[in-house]
């Protein structure tokens, strides 16, 4: 399908590299630390939250926004989003 995903979450890059081991997740997992790409994509609405939000956001390959998921279902979601990406990459 051409897609890449990555994870992000406000946790040290030690941390996610424990999480994901353990996870066993087989993509990348980034830092946002200072909470730039969270304040950004809207998981968060300032550098003092204490959690992200669940959102998804895809990006096409020049960096738009094509898709955009501001509530997740984690139980859904998976199958929500690819079925999306078969429909508008046909």
């Amino acid at each position: 399908m051409g897609v890449e995903v990555v994870g992000v979450s406000f946790d040290a890059p030690a941390t996610n590299a424990v999480f994901k081991l353990n996870e066993q997740f087989q993509f990348p997992l980034w830092s946002d630390t200072e909470r730039a790409l969270a304040i950004n994509y809207g998981a968060a609405s300032s550098k003092s939250a204490f959690i992200a939000n669940r959102v998804t956001v895809v990006l096409d390959d020049k960096g738009r926004w094509i898709l955009n998921y501001p509530t997740v279902n984690p139980s859904t979601h998976p199958a929500e989003v690819l079925s999306d990406l078969k429909a508008i990459l046909q």
